[in-house]
Order: structure tokens, then sequence, then C-alpha cells
């Protein structure tokens, strides 16, 4: 979705039929190549391993992400509205070790879960206050939230702790499914805030401002929207999101660990931008985030299969990154063109 200025709060009745087929064509494409990329790398390694697409792999692809799935939802709502957001990798560190000592201490998954999820909810507060009430560049602001989470995250503990609850390890332990596919209900968990993240941006007004704020500010604000509360908010959803990763990556590790998370904010944002956002705000889907993530993890178990050394994964995904960065470039000067 792309909405650059007044059509952002207009009603989607009152536009015309020829400006939202034109606008909805444009900002679908880079999703569109998003998908083509992943449906050809199923294709190509299904021709070089013989064996590569399974229900098996497809069910994998889901189960080894659902917390970057969950990252890449907040930061979606972040780029949309031009900022990013560079602590959720920190987050995810500080809630699963918070997790990790609240359990130790003997307190139900009933209080320890949502106060997991509220370490990330005040992280983003405080970056989203930063950014929106002092006007702080969202990159030094989200710097700080990062280095403060992680900070948080040391003094909780400098050594991994294990985490021995059911409720938590339920979350991706458990599986439904036959045939080989599976669905745990971590994944389950993910693909519903992909819904409802969905909803929220196209279909209510808070994400029409989303849209309005990274199409240009200065006309949103002219247009009487609630610019800085749609910038504080954006910030709160991304640290809520950052925590509820935290809570899936505990699940995931069964831990908590001061170096859980390293670099996880940049995997969120490659993924992301290879789904078809554009780093200076004003259009991109959930779904196109969905499939970045897909892209990303899909990179990764073929490098697996490849049976070559992981940093090939860094090299793909950059090339990967380049390449969608000047698509999106180009896409923008023929828009402004």
């Amino acid at each position: 979705m792309t909405v650059d200025t007044a059509a952002a709060v207009l009603p989607f009745e009152e536009r015309s039929v020829l400006t939202r087929v034109k606008s909805a064509a444009g900002a679908w494409l880079p999703v569109l190549a998003a998908l083509g990329i992943l449906i050809l790398m199923l294709v190509a390694g299904q021709l070089y391993f013989g064996d590569f697409i399974s229900p098996r792999l497809i069910s994998a692809l889901f189960d080894n992400n659902p917390y970057l799935i969950v990252l890449a939802i907040g930061m979606t709502f972040v780029i949309i509205t031009g900022g990013i957001d560079l602590s959720v990798g920190s987050v995810i560190a500080f809630s699963g070790l918070l997790g990790a000592q609240l359990f130790a201490a003997g307190l139900p998954a009933v209080v320890v879960l949502p106060l997991m999820v509220l370490s990330g909810t005040v992280i983003g507060v405080i970056i989203g206050i930063m950014v929106a009430v002092f006007d702080i560049q969202p990159f030094i602001a989200s710097l700080a939230g990062m280095f403060l989470a992680r900070g948080l995250a040391y003094v909780t503990s400098l050594k991994s702790l294990p985490i021995k609850d059911d409720t938590l390890n339920w979350l991706l332990g458990e599986s439904w499914g036959g045939g080989g596919w599976y669905v745990t209900p971590g994944v389950v968990l993910a693909l519903v805030l992909v819904g409802v993240a969905t909803w929220m941006l196209h279909y209510t007004r808070f994400g029409r401002t989303v849209y309005a704020v990274g199409g240009g500010e200065q006309s949103a604000r002219l247009m009487g929207l609630a610019v800085d509360r749609t910038k504080f908010l954006v910030y709160v959803i991304s640290g809520t999101c950052a925590g509820i990763g935290g809570v899936l990556f505990a699940s995931y590790t069964q831990s908590g660990n001061p170096l859980a998370g390293l670099g996880m904010e940049l995997q969120a944002i490659a993924a992301v931008v290879i789904g078809g956002t554009i780093l200076t705000g004003g259009s991109g889907y959930m779904i196109g985030s969905l499939v970045g993530v897909l892209v990303y993890g899909l990179i990764q178990i073929a490098i697996t299969y490849m049976s070559v050394d992981s940093w090939w994964t860094y090299i793909v995904i950059g090339i990967m990154l380049l390449v969608f960065v000047v698509f999106q470039r180009a896409l923008s000067a023929r828009r402004g063109g």
C-alpha cells in the first residue's frame, strides 16, 4: 500500500477506481517481486536437490522463525512511518532473561509471560517519547534503547539461564498436524498477529495515518492528523512485538541469554525491506514482511542443504538487500517522474 498525501486518510470508497488500481499495482510490485524470488528459490532448490520441496520444509520455514515474524510486524509499522528501531534484538535478550529469573523465583507463567511482553513495551515507550516528544532521530533514539535493553540484560544475568516451564516451552514444543505438515502454537500466534496488524494498517484510521506520516510528515500535520501520537504508538507496538518475540525466542531456546538477539534487529529490517516496505516510508504491506521472513528462512535452509559455511547466508542476504534497495529506488524515481 502506498499513500503519500491526502488519499491516506480518505475512506477507501471515496478514491477513484483508477487511482486505487494504479496505487495498488505500484505498491504491490515489490511484494510480488519478493514472492517471485521465494517461488524461484523453491523451484531451484527442487531442481538442484531433488527432494527439496516438502510439507516438512514448508512447516520448518515457519517453525524456525516465529519470533522473527513478530519482530518484522513491529518493524514494518516503524519503517512505514520512515523510522527505524534498532532495539528489538536487545529486547529479545532482556525479556528472555527477565522471564528466566522470574520463573526461577517461582512465579507462575500467567504472571511472568505478561511481564516479559511488558518489558519490551516499556522500552518502546521510552523510544517513542524520545522520537515523538523530543524530536530525536529514530536511529539515535532506538540506538539508546538498544544499549539500554542490552545493559539491562547483562544486569539481570551475565550467563545463560535455563527455563523449565511447561507453559513457555509448550509454545514451540507442542505441534499439531499430520502427513509431514505441522504447526506449533507459537507459529499460530505469530500468524494471528500478522492478521491483526494487517487489519490495523488497512482498515483503521490509525493505519492510514501511519502511511500518511511516512508519505509526508508535514502534509500529515497540515491535514490535522495526530502525527506525534502515531509516531509514539508505532514504537510502542514495535517494543511490544519485541517483547512477544522474546517470549517466543525463550521458548525456542528454552533459556534466557544476555547474548541472545545479537544482530536480530538487522535480520528484521532485512526481512521487511526484502518484503517490499520502502525504507523512506509511506509504502509497505504486512504480508510482504511475512514473505521477507520466509525468504530469509529459506536462504538459511538452502545454505544448510548445501553444507557450506553459515556466513554465506549474510552474503546472500546482503546481495539481495542491495538489489531490493536499488529496485525500490528505481520504483520511487518512476513514481516521482
